[in-house]
């Protein structure tokens, strides 16, 4: 992430210093947006991966409608502090009876699908430079797979006893999905380095509720895209 943040650092003085500071007078009908995708839940000490695409439809200069997906996808452990109070209950029982010294963290990997659209709000002002907030609503579908054989304890059996848990949890696929509505705001700027060809930088925070039935509540995830933007169609700036 630390890489993110500089990356944006130098993007954002670059654009400071660009001399052309008089207002944008091209902008093309339609856009396409393609860029890495960094996803981070910081709630659930879990990092994902991937990659972002968007198609934007400007009906005016300072507005743009689009559609966004993403998919996103790492690795993390599950740990009882994640969990609800349901969920906790029936983790009771078993408690008392592991190993002393096991620790409960049940491994797993996890992919994350994103589907939003709605309106982008532009700041053209400066020739070269576009700022942009918007709204972030839509769905999330999540994919999740317990991996006990990852466990950091194999002297005391944790395999075994990290696939009952998750078992009598999630059942005995060991997996669950779900798809869940998300919400938030989110904002970024691009370079306009051609007429058709432009690099941005772009933020969302976003909030929701996935797994209810395991999980503790709402929990907040952002995610940073960092790629190429290409123009084409008429020039709407009369």
């Amino acid at each position: 992430m630390r890489n993110f943040a500089l990356f944006l650092l130098i993007i954002l003085m670059l654009c400071s210093a660009l001399p052309c500071f008089s207002q944008q007078d091209y902008i093309a009908r339609y856009s396409v947006f393609t860029a890495f995708s960094y996803l981070g839940t910081p709630s659930l000490n879990l990092v994902q991966r991937g990659f972002d695409g968007d198609v934007g439809y400007n009906w005016k200069p300072w507005i743009t409608l689009g559609f966004d997906f993403s998919y996103n996808a790492g690795s993390s452990s599950v740990l009882p502090t994640y969990l609800n109070s349901n969920a906790l209950a029936k983790l009771a029982p078993i408690l008392p009876l592991l190993p002393p010294g096991f620790v409960v963290a049940v491994p797993y990997d996890t992919s994350t699908y994103t589907y939003e659209g709605g309106p982008q709000f532009n700041y053209r002002h400066f020739k070269k430079v576009t700022f942009f907030a918007r709204p972030a609503l839509g769905a999330l579908h999540n994919n999740f797979n317990a991996k006990p054989g990852r466990c950091q304890q194999p002297e005391l059996g944790c395999q075994a006893i990290l696939t009952k848990i998750v078992g009598g949890l999630v059942g005995p696929s060991l997996s669950k999905s779900d798809t869940v509505v998300f919400y938030g705001f989110g904002g970024g700027v691009t370079w306009e380095a051609t007429h058709n060809f432009g690099l941005r930088v772009a933020t969302d925070l976003v909030w929701y509720n996935y797994f209810s039935d395991l999980l503790n509540g709402t929990r907040p995830s952002f995610r940073v895209t960092v790629g190429t933007k290409f123009n084409f169609g008429k020039n709407i700036v009369k």
